[in-house]
């Protein structure tokens, strides 16, 4: 499964959140995939996808972060894929393109 993470840094502090990074690197456990990312242009969010099939090993990931970042996870899937499922009557495209 993909999952959004947005990631909001805490007091808006993202060298602290680099400098852990480069320290200890993204500390995601075995089975949680990152997938790619996007920070916000105030640096006050990072947005990652992430894949996985085991929720709990988000949770644990939350949790070596949770002193810097308050992450929010949102399961997503593709649009077309969603498009998809809805039937064939559907357009591909997203609603909002």
């Amino acid at each position: 499964m993909l999952f959004m993470v947005i990631e909001h840094f805490r007091d808006q502090d993202a060298k602290a959140v680099y400098r852990r990074f480069r320290e200890r690197g993204r500390q995601a456990p075995d089975g949680l995939a990152f997938v790619s990312s996007w920070v916000s242009a105030d640096l006050g969010r990072c947005f990652q996808l992430m894949e996985c099939e085991d929720v709990t090993l988000l949770q644990r990931w939350a949790s070596a972060w949770s002193d810097l970042v308050e992450m929010e996870i949102v399961p997503v899937a593709p649009g077309k894929e969603v498009a998809a499922a809805l039937g064939p009557d559907l357009d591909a495209s997203p609603p909002l393109a």
